[in-house]
């Protein structure tokens, strides 16, 4: 049986929206925790058949459960035709029913595995620019917005349900929304969601503004992704990089501690390209000639989740990622973030096979084939 969340945690989520005192749900010890990694679909129309819930996404999942993969993030796509937030077009590469029908189908292969899910509705803008910068400008335009992104993740929400995804994530650096004023109009959509959705709710915010998000009390697991510059300058040694992941762990879990949720990265990774934690947000490709290191991938990888392994109330993440066709090499280049087939992986193997420290500290959502319990008093 696919765990659930229970009704406790829709009491949670009911006592913060009406403001009284929060009653906190009961909360699982000893959980293994995510050794996640994210599937992404294949983005082109012009490779049918190997997609969420073929065969060939058969394969990846095979794979990935032999390497030590417990957890599989799938990303779904919207278009939105501009930073502008006209609106949500569910359609991606292939028609939204479709869509709907290889995610269900996606779930139930990882399922039948033994692996658990989050589905990510995720948007993609088609005229460039960054999805936390979406504005719609006025009063009328939000609202809009706010409907048109309703009936996109409720969609998904309705898949998620119907498939029993052990966990959705609301949305995908929503900065503008949910770090602003503009927030309030988010929370009837998580009402609704809560409605359509009974599993865990989460939301995958920035690195750099997840301390000003408004929304951690509207959801159980505090979802980050990590793509942490660990280096002010090229040429970093590892020491240096573990010292600045040190710092970013007990900032992350005093984060969770606050809100007493479990915390977690939502996406992490860096491209194999030298430096890689060095303004890590910048795409290989922009930087002229782009040079494939195995090597710097792997030491930044390793120096991020090093501190993260060991540290209380860490709940696990999602490395971002490999795709649905492990034999289609055209959807990422190898300077990309993929750690499929290099030295990346070796290190994510290891950290797979080793005890955490949060796995004896684990503070999950009290799932329903365990207990409906209430408790109102818990440590960190």
């Amino acid at each position: 049986m696919s765990p659930r969340l229970t009704a406790a945690a829709l009491l949670l989520a009911a006592s913060f929206a009406s403001g009284a005192t929060p009653v906190v749900p009961a909360f699982r010890r000893e959980v293994p925790a995510i050794r996640g990694m994210t599937i992404g679909p294949i983005e082109s129309g012009c490779h049918p058949g190997v997609g969420y819930g073929s065969s060939a996404f058969g394969a990846t999942l095979d794979e990935l459960q032999r390497s030590g993969v417990n957890w599989v993030s799938l990303t779904p796509f919207g278009r939105v035709g501009s930073l502008a937030g006209l609106g949500v077009d569910p359609t991606f590469e292939a028609p939204h029913a479709k869509n709907r029908e290889d995610i269900g189908r996606a779930i139930d292969a990882a399922h039948a595995r033994g692996m658990r899910v989050l589905l990510v509705p995720h948007l993609w803008v088609e005229s460039g620019g960054w999805r936390a910068q979406i504005d719609p400008k006025s009063e009328e335009g939000w609202r809009a917005w706010a409907a048109s992104y309703e009936r996109y993740v409720l969609a998904w929400a309705r898949v998620a349900e119907k498939h029993h995804a052990e966990m959705l994530a609301i949305g995908v650096e929503l900065r503008s929304w949910v770090t602003t004023e503009r927030v309030a109009s988010m929370r009837p959509i998580l009402k609704r969601i809560r409605n359509a959705y009974h599993g865990m709710l989460t939301y995958s915010a920035n690195w750099d503004d997840a301390a000003d998000t408004l929304i951690w009390n509207d959801v159980d697991l505090i979802g980050i992704n990590g793509f942490y510059p660990l280096a002010d300058s090229p040429n970093a040694t590892r020491e240096a990089m573990t010292a600045r992941a040190r710092t970013i762990a007990e900032e992350v879990t005093a984060l969770g501690a606050r809100f007493r949720k479990p915390v977690y990265f939502a996406e992490m990774g860096y491209t194999t390209r030298p430096d890689p934690a060095w303004k890590p947000w910048e795409w290989p490709e922009d930087l002229g000639h782009p040079i494939v290191d195995e090597r710097a991938q792997a030491l930044a990888t390793e120096a991020l989740l090093t501190p993260f392994v060991e540290a209380r109330g860490f709940a696990g993440f999602f490395v971002w990622r490999v795709y649905a066709d492990p034999n289609d090499v055209s959807q990422e280049p190898a300077f990309g973030f993929s750690p499929r087939g290099k030295r990346a992986e070796t290190v994510l193997r290891s950290l797979w096979k080793r005890r955490w420290t949060g796995e004896r500290h684990a503070r999950w959502p009290a799932l329903a084939a365990e207990t409906d319990a209430i408790s109102s008093a818990l440590t960190f």
